[in-house]
C-alpha cells in the first residue's frame, strides 16, 4: 500500500512542476512591443485559454482574437473567444475554428501584429484538411498515428503536409503582419516547430521525409490520405520563405524548467534529487522497465545514485496498441504499470507519472501511483497486471487499486512528469 507520506510528497513535486509553466509567470517577460495596427491573439491547445486569459491580465491594450482548447478547459476571457474542440481526435468544431482564423488573419496588414499562444493539443483542435480531404480522413489520419507508437517527431512531421493551417501555414496567412509566438514546449527537445505541428512556425521537413517516416514505422495510413501525400502540389512553407524572417518565436515554458522546480522542491524537502532527462521517447512499457530496473540498482546497491532520492524525467513516450482493442489509459498509466511489474514485491520504492496537462489519455486522471505492491494488490482483487498491460488497460487496473492520480486541467503542458522516489 502507498503511503499518504509518499502520495504527499510526489504529488508535491508534480504541482511544482505545473507552476514552474504557468502561463502568468511564463508570459510576462515576453510580451512583444504594441503594433500601430490591431493585436489579434489566436491559440490553439489545452492550455490554450489559461495563456490566453493570462495575456489579457498582462497586455495594456486593445486586443481581440480566437483561442481553441480541449472539451472542459476553457476558461473565462473578457475579450478573447475561447472556443472547444475535442482531443485528440478532431471535430467540427475544431475545423470550424480553424476556417475562422484562417479568414480572419488574412485580412491582416503590415501594421498589424498577431500573437501566437501555441501549447501541446493544438494539432488535433485545428483541424483543416486540404482540397480533396475531408474531416474523416483526417479524423482517420489521427487515429493511425495515435495506434502506431511513433514517436511525436514522425507524427507531426506527416500532419504537417495534411493540413492547410500545420506547418507554418497559418503564420503565412498572417503576412506581412508581424507574427510572434509564445510557445509552452511538449515535445522531447523543445523544437518549436514540432509544438502542435507547428501552425506558426514553419520548418524543412517536407513531404519526402513524411514520407519517409510512414515507411519507416509502418503507419497504416486511410488510402486518402496515402494518395494526397503521394501527389500533393507541395510542401509546407519553408522558414527562408515569405515573411517568416520577421517573425519571432519563443519557448516560454518547457519540460526541463518544469522538473528543475520539482528537482528544487524535492532538495527542500530533504530529499536529493536527479533529473535523467527531459527528453525520453519510446515504448511507454518499455522505458517503464528501463526506469523501474534502475530504480532497484538505486535501492538495492545505492549505485548510481544514494538513496534517499527521487529520480526525475519528462519527454513523450508513446503507446503502439497493435491489434489490442478495449483498453483504457495513456502512456503514463502504461509505464506505471510496467513498472509495477518488475517491481514486484520490492519495498522502498513509490512512483508517480502524470501528464501535466492534467489527462492522461481518453480518462479524466492525469495518471497515477504504483509501487512493489501494486501488482501483487491486483492480484487479490482477481486481476492479471500483465493482461492487463498486454491489453493496454492500465487505468482499469489503477482504477481497481484506487491509485489514479485526478488532479484536474492544470492549464500548462510540458507533457510527461515521472517521478520515482527511492527510501
Amino acid at each position: 500500500m502507498i503511503s499518504a507520506t509518499d502520495r504527499s510528497f510526489l504529488t508535491d513535486l508534480f504541482h511544482a512542476a505545473v507552476a514552474a509553466a504557468d502561463p502568468m509567470e511564463a508570459l510576462s517577460a515576453y510580451l512583444p512591443p504594441k503594433p500601430k495596427g490591431r493585436t489579434y491573439v489566436i491559440g490553439a491547445g489545452k492550455g490554450a485559454a489559461q495563456m490566453a486569459a493570462a495575456f489579457e491580465k498582462l497586455w495594456d491594450g486593445p486586443v481581440e482574437g480566437l483561442v481553441v482548447t480541449r472539451y472542459g478547459y476553457a476558461t473565462p476571457c473578457p475579450t478573447l473567444e475561447v472556443v472547444e474542440a475535442s482531443h485528440p481526435v478532431p471535430d467540427a468544431a475544431g475545423q470550424a475554428a480553424a476556417e475562422r482564423l484562417m479568414s480572419e488573419l488574412s485580412g491582416l496588414g503590415e501594421n498589424d501584429l498577431v500573437v501566437a499562444l501555441i501549447c501541446g493539443g493544438g494539432s488535433a483542435l485545428l483541424p483543416a484538411p486540404p482540397e480533396g480531404l475531408t474531416l474523416e480522413d483526417e479524423q482517420a489520419l489521427n487515429r493511425a498515428l495515435l495506434a502506431s507508437g511513433a514517436p511525436i517527431s514522425a507524427m507531426n512531421a506527416i500532419r504537417k503536409q495534411v493540413s492547410r493551417v500545420k506547418g507554418g501555414r497559418l503564420a503565412a496567412l498572417a503576412h506581412p503582419a508581424k507574427v510572434v509566438s509564445l510557445i509552452v514546449s511538449d515535445v522531447p527537445g523543445d523544437d518549436p516547430a514540432q509544438v502542435a505541428s507547428g501552425p506558426t512556425v514553419a520548418d524543412s521537413v517536407g513531404r519526402k521525409e513524411a514520407l519517409a517516416h510512414v515507411a519507416a514505422f509502418g503507419i497504416d495510413l486511410p488510402e486518402t490520405v496515402r494518395k494526397y501525400l503521394d501527389t500533393a502540389p507541395e510542401d509546407a512553407p519553408r522558414p527562408d520563405e515569405g515573411g517568416f524572417s520577421h517573425d519571432e518565436v519563443y519557448v516560454i515554458a518547457s519540460a526541463a524548467k518544469s522538473l528543475e522546480a520539482a528537482a528544487a522542491r524535492a532538495e527542500e524537502k530533504g530529499i536529493s534529487a536527479a533529473i535523467l532527462s527531459d527528453a525520453i521517447e519510446g515504448e511507454a512499457k518499455d522505458v517503464g522497465r528501463v526506469l523501474a530496473a534502475l530504480a532497484g540498482e538505486v535501492r538495492r546497491k545505492a549505485r548510481p545514485f544514494t538513496p534517499p532520492v527521487v529520480l526525475l524525467s519528462g519527454g513523450e513516450t508513446t503507446v503502439t496498441l497493435g491489434g489490442a482493442e478495449g483498453g483504457r489509459g495513456g502512456r503514463n498509466t502504461e509505464f506505471l504499470l510496467a513498472c509495477a511489474l518488475v517491481l514486484d514485491g520490492a519495498d522502498g520504492v513509490v512512483a508517480l507519472a502524470a501528464d501535466t496537462d492534467g489527462i492522461d489519455g481518453s480518462e479524466d486522471n492525469a495518471g497515477a501511483f504504483a509501487d512493489g505492491s501494486s501488482a501483487g494488490r491486483l492480484r487479490l482483487a482477481g486481476q492479471d497486471p500483465a493482461a492487463l498491460l498486454a491489453a493496454h488497460d492500465a487505468w482499469g487496473a489503477f482504477d481497481a487499486l484506487g491509485d489514479l492520480f485526478v488532479p484536474g486541467p492544470t492549464g500548462t503542458n510540458v507533457n510527461d512528469f515521472r517521478a520515482l522516489l527511492i527510501r
